[in-house]
């Protein structure tokens, strides 16, 4: 993919964001987030959900104390850029996750696109879709 620097630019925030993600960051994932972020995702039952407590949620679950987190690579495959201004791209990929399950190593995929707008000089993803 032939890339502009703003396009590069994106396509980082966007990055920074899914590995806050996998490392159950709650403070950086949110840092990247509207307050009023909406998304339609699989954990959604097909209803727009909005605002960040949904997202919080699954941040907070327990995990096993006890053992370390087995290491997670998470990527964006054929990443789509569709500049709407200056200030609002929507962002589409193949995201791309691979882990451990039982010693195996898997790789997952979903799609997903993103919506970021500039807000205040900072780039907040305002909507998502995943399937």
């Amino acid at each position: 993919m032939d890339c502009s620097a703003r396009d590069r630019d994106i396509l980082a925030v966007n990055q920074a964001m899914l590995q806050s993600v996998v490392r159950g960051d709650w403070n950086t994932y949110a840092s990247f987030c509207s307050d009023d972020l909406s998304c339609f995702e699989a954990e959604t039952n097909g209803v727009l959900a909005e605002g960040l407590p949904f997202h919080r949620y699954y941040f907070e679950l327990p995990g096993d104390a006890e053992s370390a987190p087995a290491p997670v690579n998470v990527s964006m495959a054929r990443p789509h850029l569709r500049w709407l201004a200056e200030d609002a791209v929507v962002v589409s990929y193949t995201r791309l996750t691979q882990r451990l399950a039982n010693g195996d190593p898997i790789t997952a995929s979903c799609t997903e696109t993103r919506i970021w707008q500039q807000q205040q000089g900072r780039w907040k993803q305002v909507h998502v879709h995943r399937s």
